[in-house]
């Protein structure tokens, strides 16, 4: 394992599971000193506790990214108590299912207050603090905020709101070397989606719509995170970068 992040300090939001925890363990894999957020304590210890045996180095916030004081104040110590920041992750999420016409204000409005408020939030006070050294900023979309999908109207806008917020972040941010790039994965297997793989019948028919047959993985995506938060990619941003195997690449797949 390489050891790109050797000293420096990354911040990854939504990290007690899924992809946020397989970015927090590859970013401590490969040397950062890493801090995780989320609403419950013990998925976060746990996640601390397997990067601990791991050899790496990490801490854990109990913050509700939907919070904005409570959110700020979290990277600002961050900051003041590991010497910087060099690294955020703003993978945290939340959203509804439903039809338009039975959907609430107040249902659309809850896929928006984490997903992009949140967003916004952190990379305003990223950028704040990476003015001085610079530092990448990776935020995670998803592919219903490219294509249009039944039921999760809300969650497409809010992701759709993502991707384009980080175009403009990412042009404001260059001339400080602060780079802001998103990843956009399709179906991954985490907790959030387990129900519907489980099922046997859902598993195969979303399979079937995704050119490489198989649902991605919280490593695969963590892999492709690290990358652009990496120097590796010193001159890349405002880039947005589909994890899907093939998903958002084709108009349909073969059927039988």
């Amino acid at each position: 394992m390489q050891s790109r992040f050797k000293g420096k300090v990354a911040f990854v939001t939504g990290g007690g599971s899924g992809i946020g925890a397989a970015t927090a363990q590859r970013l401590a894999q490969e040397g950062a000193n890493v801090i995780i957020c989320g609403r419950r304590q013990e998925p976060l210890n746990e996640v601390v506790a397997r990067i601990h045996e791991q050899g790496g180095n990490a801490h854990a916030m109990k913050v509700d990214v939907s919070n904005e004081d409570a959110f700020v104040t979290a990277l600002e110590q961050t900051a003041q108590q590991h010497g910087g920041l060099d690294i955020l992750v703003n993978n945290a999420m939340a959203f509804s299912y439903g039809c338009i016409e039975d959907m609430t204000t107040t249902d659309w409005h809850s896929n928006f207050t984490t997903s992009v408020d949140g967003t916004f939030w952190g990379t305003r006070t990223a950028i704040k603090l990476m003015k001085t050294n610079g530092g990448a900023i990776v935020n995670i979309a998803s592919i219903c905020g490219e294509l249009g999908t039944p039921m999760m109207a809300g969650y497409s806008a809010s992701k759709a709101a993502v991707i384009n917020f980080s175009r403009a972040a990412a042009a404001e941010g260059a001339g400080d070397n602060i780079r802001v790039n998103v990843v956009i994965p399709a179906v991954v297997e985490t907790p959030a989606t387990e129900g519907m793989l489980s099922d046997e019948a859902s598993l195969k028919n979303t399979n079937r719509l995704i050119p490489m047959g198989r649902v991605g993985r919280s490593d695969e995506l963590a892999s492709a995170i690290a990358f652009l938060a990496s120097d590796d990619a010193s001159y890349i941003t405002g880039a947005c970068l589909p994890v899907d195997g093939g998903r958002a690449a084709v108009l349909i797949t073969a059927l039988d």
